[in-house]
């Protein structure tokens, strides 16, 4: 019986495997947009979802956590993309403390202690089993382009300019703080439980992270956009959830695929992340 309940789910990922890229990117769009519809309909509180968002995100990091004590060994985790988190999460925090304060900084300050806890065990505790020549992707690729970006195209509102760019800095970072994780995996090709735990529950949350905003621009008729300023910022806000999302499409696929296969250790493929 359990294998014939498997045969359709294997059918369509065969299926969906062997078509071509453009294919595969038209059932990506449309996997999510039937997804953002029926979050709509039952969710009635689209804030709700960027709570979940972090929670999930939470919830990741604890796995990380979980990893680190039972296993005691970083192999197979980033150390570049933890500090590029650490450093979204306290720019967001500082923003939270002095433009708004409510459940996000609460959050956020769990996130980021639990954040450097990791950093610390992966910096010092751990120190042997970093695989750091695995870890080889140019931070400073990203970071200084981010700044760069920042402080061009920032929030319009009535702050002081350097709080307004703090906050387009922790956007764009958070938008691209992944990409050394995805270099690590890309390098091993296999993907041991809970990193693969940790990188899916960050897909997760950066779904719903992006589903809140897409929903709350629609349920306010764009009105959310004006709320954020002119010029190219909400754009970008909403280009940011869209790039996150899609980031991690790829890895979050063959992450089903691999738990309904019933196989612990996730294998890429090559070309994947």
């Amino acid at each position: 019986m359990r294998g014939t309940g498997k045969k359709p789910i294997y059918a369509i990922a065969t299926w969906v495997r062997r078509q071509p890229p453009k294919v595969k990117a038209f059932l990506a769009v449309v996997s999510g947009m039937t997804a953002l519809v029926f979050l709509r309909f039952i969710v009635h509180d689209h804030d709700n979802l960027f709570v979940a968002a972090e929670a999930v995100h939470a919830i990741g990091i604890s796995v990380l956590i979980y990893k680190l004590i039972k296993e005691t060994t970083c192999a197979g985790l980033s150390l570049k993309s933890q500090e590029i988190t650490a450093l979204f999460l306290a720019v967001r925090l500082y923003c939270s403390f002095v433009m708004e304060y409510d459940i996000h900084t609460l959050l956020d300050s769990a996130t980021l202690g639990t954040t450097l806890w990791v950093i610390y065990m992966i910096r010092f505790k751990l120190r042997s089993s970093y695989m750091e020549d695995k870890d080889n992707f140019a931070i400073y690729y990203v970071v200084v382009p981010c700044v760069l970006l920042a402080v061009v195209i920032h929030p319009s509102t009535s702050h002081h300019i350097l709080n307004r760019i703090c906050w387009a800095l922790c956007v764009y970072l958070e938008a691209v703080s992944v990409l050394p994780q995805l270099r690590v995996m890309q390098n091993t090709k296999i993907v041991e439980p809970f990193t693969a735990h940790y990188v899916f529950a960050l897909g997760v949350a950066r779904f719903l992270s992006c589903a809140h905003w897409v929903l709350q621009v629609l349920d306010t008729r764009g009105r959310l956009l004006t709320a954020l300023g002119y010029g190219l910022w909400p754009s970008m806000v909403l280009l940011s959830e869209i790039v996150q999302t899609f980031i991690l499409a790829d890895f979050c696929y063959y992450y089903v695929k691999s738990v309904v296969g019933g196989q612990l250790v996730l294998r890429l493929p090559s070309g994947v992340v």
